[in-house]
């Protein structure tokens, strides 16, 4: 049976490089530093590949960040895959756990994150399960 977890989360991205830019897409990459709040405690360290076009609102990312702290009161460490894209505007995200990723008291975590940015402020939620090999 899955868990629902929920809370906020800050987010820093910086430039890593020059962002490429040719034929109306730019190519760009950036660290992310994350720090999560509410039922997961943790931080975040992650890179993020990035391409715009020149038309607004359309654009892509995928994202490897390692999230470590504590989630439900368990201690440990787990990856997420971030798959992004925007079209005209219209987001689609996927956040995934990398499976066998999770170490500790969340060696067997398996789940799904969503975000969502209300007036400038990060949200998340996180369906998991810990268990089950």
């Amino acid at each position: 049976m899955a868990t629902s977890a929920s809370g906020t989360f800050e987010v820093k991205l910086i430039p890593l490089g020059t962002a490429e830019q040719s034929e109306g897409v730019t190519l760009g990459r950036m660290s992310a530093d994350k720090r999560y709040q509410g039922d997961l405690e943790a931080t975040g360290k992650g890179e993020m590949l990035s391409a715009t076009t020149s038309v607004k609102g359309s654009a892509g990312y995928v994202a490897i960040e390692r999230v470590a702290g504590n989630l439900g009161g368990r201690s440990g460490s787990f990856v997420l895959q971030h798959t992004g894209i925007m079209t005209r505007g219209e987001p689609q995200l996927t956040i995934t756990v990398v499976p066998d990723s999770g170490s500790g008291q969340l060696a067997s975590l398996a789940g799904q994150m969503t975000i969502h940015i209300v007036d400038g402020k990060h949200f998340y939620d996180f369906e998991y399960t810990l268990g089950g090999r």
